[in-house]
């Protein structure tokens, strides 16, 4: 059976990736195992303090985070866009979890080549905005996707990672969101397979 994993990365309880959250999970049912991780009530520093000089020891609750991400096969992470990016939790969460010798390791006596921990892993991102997301990408060219698929993802071994970008929230109807909840919900089903 798949193992799935799910990273709720809203801050507020009752937001609408909230929603999608427990849309994807109804989608999953009981086609998978499942775990999850709510950043929101996860106790710890967002802050690399020392940068990667001196390692900072991980909070329980991020040691228990890392064993989900070991364990997971799939991997999905579901946030809002704010200032073209992560919420500043869920920043601080891969800034500290997402280590040399937990999620990559650097070569020695080279700069651009490294190992992917991660690999063997497929992952998907699911993000909200308040502009359309035809707009976010052509416009903006989709930084805080990208940060999340390529420079964390990607860079960490998880691929293929599959993006979903539902926006305008903002202004929007409910019959806008119900149909979006409707499709998460099939992408719950559809990773689970």
């Amino acid at each position: 059976m798949k193992k799935l994993l799910l990273i709720q990365a809203h801050p507020d309880p009752e937001s609408y990736c909230q929603a999608l959250g427990e849309s994807y999970m109804d989608g999953i049912g009981q086609n998978a195992e499942v775990q999850t991780i709510i950043i929101r009530d996860l106790e710890f520093s967002p802050n690399l303090k020392y940068g990667y000089r001196k390692r900072t020891e991980l909070e329980p609750d991020l040691l228990d985070a890392w064993e989900k991400i070991k364990w997971a096969d799939h991997i999905t992470i579901i946030h809002p866009l704010w200032w073209g990016g992560l919420p500043a939790m869920a920043k601080g969460f891969f800034d500290r979890l997402f280590l040399p010798g937990f999620a990559f390791q650097k070569k020695e006596n080279t700069i651009i080549s490294w190992e992917k921990l991660l690999k063997g892993k497929t992952g998907r991102v699911i993000t909200t905005m308040d502009q359309p997301a035809w707009y976010y990408w052509l416009y903006y060219w989709a930084p805080g996707i990208r940060a999340v698929k390529k420079l964390t993802f990607e860079f960490t071994g998880i691929k293929p990672v599959k993006v979903t970008s539902i926006g305008p929230i903002r202004l929007s109807k409910d019959s806008f969101r119900s149909k979006w909840l409707t499709k998460v919900n099939q992408l719950g089903k559809r990773d689970s397979r």
